[in-house]
């Protein structure tokens, strides 16, 4: 296809290729359409989760508060990546800019290291709430909670700015394809006219971080709930404790589940496509699925979304 090539004399490059998912126009089209329904599913039920903690005074909780945030978050993850995926679905050549190409890839990877770091906060959340009962409300106040979400926020977005100042000033030469729908950073390393071991160190360095201390974090915290709640003497009582964190759970089984999946997998001759197909989960499907799940599983949030709807 004429859109992918590039001039042979050229020696830099002042803007990428996003190949996306390669299809005829039809297809294309059926694209559009489909994650455009995602995307406004996805905008309604989080925005709905929202609304709801806003409105019934029954939810000013910490619990709720963070649950509140975390749907904001989500709104912004999905509309990092979305549009302009939607934008490529109708363009004949599917170039993205320099700069928008580094901002797409400073605000996904950023949320998305926001989104682990509130993912540890909600299961601490939970932590205090099963295992410290007594002490919860005097530990987990109001300005905590507040701390806590604008510490989420300011660590995210703090975590990748040093490395995407670093990989902005790179020269790119050659091809300018990125077999993604995303700016990911190993194609634009890849393109890089020199490469940099420093560069490609502090990557593989910094990148893992924001997955893997909340994940050991996480892990540690419901160890610390499943034996407080095998010590409870009734079986109600284990499932009311159960259910409390039910819904945490297995949003992060979804996420984390897929990220391991991509980056924990042997590489394969199908890497591209497969590493396409994860993203899409974590970075599309999940935030559409996530208040699914927490409406599904939380009697409180299901009154309250009623109640919101009724309006």
């Amino acid at each position: 296809m004429k859109i992918f090539k590039t001039p042979s004399n050229s020696s830099t490059i002042t803007g990428f290729i996003l190949l996306g998912f390669p299809c005829p126009r039809e297809g294309q089209i059926l694209l559009f359409v489909l994650f455009s329904v995602v995307y406004l599913l996805t905008l309604m039920g989080n925005g709905s989760i929202i609304c709801a903690v806003r409105w019934d005074q029954r939810l000013h909780t910490p619990m709720y508060i963070l649950l509140a945030n975390f749907s904001f978050l989500e709104i912004w993850y999905v509309t990092s990546t979305v549009p302009n995926m939607l934008a490529n679905f109708l363009s004949d050549t599917k170039v993205i800019s320099f700069s928008g190409c580094f901002l797409q890839f400073y605000f996904f990877f950023s949320l998305g290291s926001t989104e682990c770091f509130f993912l540890a906060v909600m299961a601490f959340d939970r932590y205090l709430a099963i295992c410290q009962p007594l002490h919860y409300p005097t530990i987990m106040t109001r300005r905590l909670c507040i701390n806590l979400v604008v510490g989420c926020w300011v660590l995210g977005f703090l975590w990748f700015l040093i490395p995407i100042i670093i990989i902005s000033q790179m020269t790119f030469c050659g091809s300018r394809i990125i077999d993604h729908f995303l700016c990911d950073p190993g194609p634009l390393l890849a393109l890089a006219c020199k490469k940099s071991p420093v560069i490609e160190l502090v990557f593989s360095t910094l990148s893992p971080l924001p997955l893997i201390i909340p994940f050991i974090f996480i892990m540690g915290s419901y160890a610390l709930v499943l034996r407080a709640v095998l010590r409870v003497p009734s079986a109600t009582g284990r499932r009311k404790a159960f259910s409390t964190c039910g819904s945490h759970l297995a949003v992060v089984s979804l996420f984390y589940g897929s990220v391991l999946v991509m980056y924990g997998s042997p590489t394969s001759e199908h890497e591209a496509r497969m590493q396409k197909i994860v993203t899409l989960f974590y970075s599309v499907v999940t935030p559409l699925l996530n208040p699914v799940i927490y409406s599904l599983r939380n009697k409180d949030m299901k009154k309250a979304l009623q109640k919101f709807l009724e309006i």
